[in-house]
């Protein structure tokens, strides 16, 4: 359109700033999805908070079928020839694999804290892999979502708080609730809030060196950024409002 309406109607040649103006206006397809990719992680951290937990607790089953239907999606959207879509195929691929480890673990498992990590990193293999390929995004994702598990549970095991995950996921809602104060109170002991708190700087260290490093490290770093949010934001209900944590 640049060349036609120099060429034709103005008589004269684009110029290089006039070419590159339209490209700054009109910005491509690709980069628009890149834009939304992290936005798109972010979001399925959050979600399976709120959708995630309570399905799992009744129906465990079902929530472990639904991968299927998270994995077709997403293999068939990778399958597009649009970038967008493309995109977002592979980060359901990853949020696939996390969101089965998770289900498999607190449908099954959840009395069993020490298993947490292995069972919600039994496609590790894959997502390593995948990472040099064209599932590069699906690899970030489901990695960058197993170091903040890794995180969160290597905290609450060096603050001691480990053998009462069994006692909280045992008692009664009323006790439970009782109990999940008494832990949060004793993260913010001194010494505990300090090794969580420098556990938090890493993180977010690493995400301020992944970010603007391309699509991969971008959702990398979005996705960790927003494990980060999501345990704030438990610590603050496990203090304020225990029954709103979405363990009891």
């Amino acid at each position: 359109m640049a060349n036609f309406l120099h060429t034709r109607v103005i008589g004269v040649p684009p110029s290089l700033s006039t070419t590159d103006a339209l490209r700054a206006v009109l910005p491509s397809s690709r980069s628009e999805g890149a834009s939304v990719l992290p936005g798109t992680a972010a979001l399925l951290v959050a979600g399976p908070v709120f959708v995630q937990a309570p399905w799992v607790r009744q129906a465990p089953m079902a929530a472990a079928l639904f991968t299927v239907v998270l994995l077709s999606a997403g293999i068939l959207l990778e399958r597009s020839d649009d970038d967008r879509r493309r995109g977002m195929g592979a980060l359901l691929v990853g949020f696939a694999g996390s969101w089965l480890g998770g289900t498999l673990f607190w449908g099954w498992f959840r009395l069993h804290p020490l298993w947490h990590l292995p069972i919600e990193a039994f496609a590790l293999p894959l997502a390593v892999a995948g990472l040099g390929g064209r599932w590069r995004l699906a690899g970030a994702f489901y990695l960058a979502s197993l170091l903040g598990t890794a995180a969160t549970d290597g905290a609450i095991a060096l603050i001691g708080l480990m053998p009462s995950w069994v006692a909280v996921l045992q008692a009664s809602p009323d006790e439970a609730a009782g109990l999940l104060q008494i832990c949060a109170d004793q993260v913010m002991a001194p010494l505990a809030l300090s090794l969580v708190t420098g556990i938090a700087v890493l993180l977010l260290a690493l995400c301020r060196r992944l970010r603007g490093r391309g699509q991969a490290s971008d959702v990398a770093a979005a996705t960790l950024a927003t494990t980060l949010a999501v345990d704030g934001v438990f610590l603050a209900a496990a203090l304020v409002a225990p029954r709103l944590s979405g363990l009891i």
